[in-house]
């Protein structure tokens, strides 16, 4: 039941944070510009019931404060992605499916190689950036066992250049989303952090989902736009169900993994990527691969449990936070760190 002292603070929030509604979209732009997160966090704690345009004028202004993190991020890694794609689809397409498949390995060794320099700077982030990268690096390698190598690794390595174009653009929101949290934490604001982390979670799935239905409605051309070999080409379209499940979940767990590294589980989340990817993905994808008739494809079902596992474990983890706690933790970690500096 709410009190006639609480029914005023929520009409002077609501009038505050909307004031002036026009459909004029200039007035709409500097009131997203007039909101803030202290604001947002008194208007979530006392609105109950709040309306759909509202809703989209919150949202709004997430997405604002989002796409401002990472849009520029994404654009500059996905044009230096494209730089070896581009690369591997001139040799595919000029040089053969030979040149394509050692293109491909020398590719995916030096990105990899990229990840190691990180690891003089902080150990976490090199771990939770490269596990994927060499988890790639890895299971390319990996296909050169299989009967019909060139073919073999020349399809796979043409997947993982579309799994890795979509990675690049998922670490972006990914970055987004701990850099959000982290803040809102920090700044007392829990409801506005979980508000972060459901809009962006929210706008990555609309993502993945519009990608996956590319993918399955591209089918064939993904390999005719490497190479011109049929038997490469009939290949890749065999992996582009597999292709589609993978940019899905692409889409879930590198966003979580944000989410929890935001609220202050880094090492939590590195530890569930060593179980999840290699103790229990790269394992179960090494016995469907050589055990059974998969070949190559039961290489890959590793890595969507891989994929599966991790979803499954931080949508765990998110879901049971308690935001407030958080808030209290955020709060000792700052108190403690600056009695270290006063000890200093």
């Amino acid at each position: 039941m709410i009190t006639p002292e609480e029914e005023i603070v929520i009409v002077d929030l609501s009038e505050s944070l909307l004031q002036r509604h026009s459909a004029d979209s200039n007035s709409r732009k500097n009131k997203l510009q007039e909101l803030s997160s202290d604001a947002i966090e008194e208007f979530l704690a006392y609105q109950k019931n709040i309306p759909s345009e509202w809703w989209a004028l919150l949202v709004g202004w997430e997405l604002r404060q989002m796409w401002s993190l990472c849009g520029t991020y994404i654009v500059i890694s996905i044009f230096n992605l494209m730089l070896s794609i581009v690369t591997q689809m001139f040799v595919g397409r000029h040089l053969g499916t030979m040149a394509l498949a050692g293109a491909s390995m020398a590719t995916l060794e030096v990105q990899g190689f990229a990840f190691i320099v990180m690891l003089a700077d902080q150990l976490l982030v090199m771990f939770m950036c490269s596990f994927e990268s060499w988890y790639s690096l890895g299971i390319v390698l990996s296909s050169a066992y299989f009967a019909n190598t060139t073919v073999s690794v020349a399809s796979f390595a043409i997947c993982i250049n579309y799994l890795n174009l979509d990675l690049t653009f998922m670490l972006g929101m990914s970055t987004a989303a701990i850099i959000r949290v982290s803040t809102e934490i920090e700044c007392a604001n829990p409801r506005v952090a979980r508000f972060s982390a459901m809009v962006v979670n929210a706008t990555s799935i609309l993502i993945s989902i519009i990608l996956s239905t590319i993918i399955i409605a591209c089918g064939t051309t993904l390999g005719k736009a490497f190479i011109g070999d049929d038997e490469v080409i009939k290949a890749v379209s065999e992996f582009t169900p597999l292709l589609a499940i993978s940019v899905f979940l692409n889409g879930v767990e590198p966003i979580l993994s944000g989410v929890a590294t935001g609220i202050g589980r880094p090492g939590l989340v590195v530890c569930f990527y060593a179980c999840n990817y290699y103790l229990i993905g790269l394992t179960v994808g090494f016995a469907l691969g050589f055990m059974t008739y998969l070949g190559v494809a039961g290489i890959w079902w590793g890595v969507i449990l891989g994929f599966s596992l991790q979803t499954l474990v931080l949508v765990i983890v998110v879901a049971t936070t308690d935001w407030d706690k958080e808030v209290d933790k955020a709060f000792d970690r700052l108190k403690q760190r600056a009695d270290e500096e006063i000890l200093a």
